[in-house]
C-alpha cells in the first residue's frame, strides 16, 4: 500500500475513515489518560479530523501528520481557520493557531520536527496499514516520544477473512506484539459497532468491534 494509493483516495474524495463528529472514544476515554495540561499531542496520519480542534480547545499543542495536502486544505477551509506555511524539510508547516499540520511522510519523521511529545492520539492509523508496516509504525512511534508519554489508540477487529482492509484488523493480542516492549498496553474499551456501521456489513462482516487502548511509554 504506497503513498500514491492515498493519495489517489484524497484526490478521489473517497475518504470512508472521515468522520464529521468528534470520536466518541476520545471524549469518553482522553480525560482518563491523564495527560500531561498543555503538552503537545502528535495525531498520526490525521486527515481533516475534527478532533483535532477537540484536542486543542482541550489546552493541548496539537501536531498532526499527514500525507495529503489536499486533506490540509480541506481542514482549513471546512473550520474557516487561518493559516501560515512554512518550510520543515522534509515537511510543509501549516499553522492554525495551537494545530500544526505537518504534510508529508509519517517515517520521515525526527524528534526535532515536534519538540517534545506528551501524548499520542492514533484513530485511524495504524488500522490503515498492511500487517507489514504495522511494526515499523510502532517502532517509529516509540522513537519519537520520551519516556513517560500516553497513548489513546483506537482500533478494529474483525474476521479479515471476510473483508481486505483498509481499515485492517488489529486485535489486542497484536496491539500488545507491537507496542508492548516499548510501552505499557491496557485496553480500556471493546465496543459492537456494526450496527453503527451498515457500509461495512454490506461488504460481508457479521461482526465488527472497536478497541480501546490506553498505552504508556516505558
Amino acid at each position: 500500500m504506497t503513498p500514491e494509493f492515498w493519495q489517489q483516495r484524497w484526490e478521489r474524495g473517497e475518504i470512508g475513515w472521515h468522520r464529521a463528529e468528534i470520536n466518541r472514544h476520545l471524549a469518553e476515554h482522553w480525560p482518563t489518560l491523564n495527560a500531561a495540561p498543555g503538552c503537545r499531542v502528535l495525531v498520526p496520519l490525521c486527515g481533516k479530523s475534527r478532533d483535532l480542534l477537540w484536542l486543542a480547545a482541550h489546552g493541548h499543542r496539537v501536531i498532526g501528520v499527514e500525507l495529503s495536502p489536499i486533506a490540509a486544505q480541506d481542514f482549513i477551509a471546512e473550520h474557516g481557520l487561518t493559516a501560515t506555511r512554512t518550510q520543515s524539510p522534509p515537511f510543509e508547516r501549516v499553522t492554525c493557531d495551537e494545530v500544526e499540520l505537518l504534510i508529508g511522510d509519517f517515517f520521515a519523521l525526527m524528534p526535532a520536527h515536534l519538540g517534545t511529545i506528551g501524548a499520542i492520539y492514533d484513530r485511524a492509523a495504524l488500522i490503515a496499514l498492511p500487517p507489514d508496516l504495522r511494526q515499523r509504525y510502532a517502532a517509529h512511534l516509540a522513537a519519537l516520544v520520551p519516556s513517560g508519554a500516553v497513548s489513546l489508540l483506537i482500533s478494529v477487529d474483525y474476521d479479515q477473512n471476510c473483508m481486505n482492509g483498509p481499515p485492517f484488523a488489529v486485535n489486542a493480542a497484536e496491539i500488545a506484539q507491537l507496542f508492548g516492549d516499548d510501552f505499557h498496553v491496557a485496553q480500556v474499551g471493546d465496543h459492537d459497532v456494526l450496527d453503527d456501521e451498515p457500509q461495512f456489513r454490506a461488504r460481508g462482516l457479521d461482526r465488527l468491534t472497536e478497541q480501546v487502548f490506553c498505552l504508556k511509554r516505558r
